[in-house]
């Protein structure tokens, strides 16, 4: 890549984009809310793990997406290669049971991750600051739901969990699909340039951004319905919320799929 001004563009650029969302976002909810102090340092592992795998992702597909065009596509490359690393080193060390050292180098990939998105940003056919809100929306949007997915699941491991934990990731959710819509609507609905790389309805017809609103609309319906199961106090009632996180899982990676669709130049 040396000596070229480089872009991150086509369904590759794309996938890169979801999957930094998801990591940065997950990496928040997962460091920065007091789930450190609420679950046992397994779920720490298990949603490390599934982070790391997704870290790996987007440092592929930024790679893979790389285009002639502009220098922030080689920094999201720099910059989601070393958001993996440094996600191994954390989960490394909490199999290795060095949980404090865990914390700390997890604490750290959080700005990291934040920094990912902001290159990112500068890959956008808009203004930088719009792009960059609208990377931000998608991360707390992606977050909340893998996060609640996860945490929905841990439920079946530890029995003594209080709800605190599903029930504040259920308002992150619902707080993160109100700034995705909000995302959308800032970054427009008309039709952008035809590309052999995507499906010409999803951009001569501006059908990408409609398919969006479509899906966070069904993500917030899905997470009122997760409000209003997790009010029982039977224990299935999470059982039943973490099948509703599945779907929100489905409706907001297609929403933010079809989005990211408009982002790239």
């Amino acid at each position: 890549m040396r000596g070229y001004a480089l872009a991150v563009s086509g369904p590759a650029g794309v996938t890169a984009l979801v999957l930094a969302e998801t990591v940065s976002g997950g990496l928040v909810l997962l460091f920065l809310t007091p789930l450190w102090n609420e679950v046992k340092r397994g779920f720490f592992t298990l949603t490390g793990c599934v982070l790391l795998a997704l870290s790996f992702g987007t440092w592929g597909a930024a790679a893979a997406g790389v285009t002639l065009g502009s220098e922030a596509g080689a920094w999201s490359v720099r910059l989601s290669a070393a958001l993996a690393f440094v996600n191994l080193v954390w989960v490394v060390l909490m199999f290795a049971k060095r949980h404090t050292a865990a914390r700390v180098v997890g604490v750290a990939s959080v700005p990291l991750g934040v920094a990912l998105l902001a290159v990112m940003a500068g890959t956008a056919e808009g203004t930088w600051i719009v792009a960059f809100l609208q990377l931000l929306a998608g991360a707390a949007f992606l977050g909340a739901v893998i996060d609640g997915l996860l945490l929905g699941h841990w439920y079946l491991t530890d029995r003594g969990l209080t709800r605190t934990p599903i029930n504040r990731t259920t308002n992150l959710l619902i707080i993160g699909v109100v700034l995705e819509a909000a995302a959308l609507l800032i970054g427009g609905f008309g039709p952008t340039e035809p590309s052999t790389q995507f499906n010409p309805l999803l951009t001569s017809a501006g059908l990408a951004s409609w398919i969006a609103l479509g899906m966070v609309a069904a993500t917030a319906l899905i997470a009122v319905l997760i409000r209003v199961t997790l009010r029982g106090t039977r224990s299935t009632a999470v059982q039943s919320a973490t099948g509703f996180f599945y779907l929100a899982v489905i409706t907001a990676l297609t929403a933010e799929f079809a989005a990211k669709v408009r982002f790239l130049p």
